[in-house]
């Protein structure tokens, strides 16, 4: 499944309209300005995430897990590197980092920050599609990149490829990357395409 020029360029104007709306709930949320980057989309089987998501992302991340359902569903990650996890904990809570794997106030930030994000991306493809998408109580983990790739992938096996976007945003100078990795059967990203396409033409 590759995507088309002008269907990528599509999907990162629709992403960034949810971002858009995104950046309006953590300016809420954190009392300051949120300014987020253009995002950068592609899409890759879901056997090549790991691969794709490498040179970006290694050793242990913050990742928000949350499952979608309806006639679109899937798995929904925000997966964080540990400098990025820091620094939202930081900027949300005027409390210095502390390591991760002990440090719950960061988790619950974490978990907001990707509440946010997600649903800000599935509500734009809900509308896109005139579906109701629902979604589970999202869940923050903190292991290496593989190992949340192959759980994944090991849960749900009817999932076949990842839409990946890159989604950096800036607050009070300090700069946040993370990636939103959504993870769909062939036959939603089936639907996901060919709304993109009549969306598009109708313009």
């Amino acid at each position: 499944m590759i995507l088309t020029a002008e269907q990528k360029d599509a999907l990162t104007e629709l992403i960034n309209i949810g971002f858009g709306r995104a950046a309006a709930s953590l300016s809420r949320l954190t009392g300051h300005r949120v300014q987020l980057e253009v995002p950068q989309v592609m899409m890759c089987p879901v056997g090549e995430l790991s691969e794709a998501l490498r040179p970006y992302i290694c050793g242990e991340i913050a990742s928000v897990h949350q499952v979608f359902t309806g006639p679109v569903g899937g798995d929904a990650l925000l997966v964080l590197d540990q400098r990025s996890a820091g620094i939202l904990k930081e900027l949300l809570t005027n409390e210095p980092a502390l390591p991760l794997s002990i440090d719950a106030s960061a988790r619950e930030v974490i978990a907001e920050v990707g509440n946010i994000l997600l649903n800000a991306c599935l509500g734009m493809f809900g509308n896109l599609l005139k579906v109701q998408v629902s979604f589970a109580v999202p869940h923050v983990t903190l292991e290496g990149l593989e190992a949340v790739v192959e759980s994944v992938i090991v849960e749900r096996e009817e999932l076949r490829y990842a839409l990946v976007v890159h989604a950096g945003f800036r607050m009070k100078s300090s700069s946040v990357t993370g990636y939103l990795v959504i993870v769909l059967s062939v036959a939603s990203v089936d639907r996901l395409i060919r709304a993109v396409d009549t969306w598009e033409a109708g313009r």
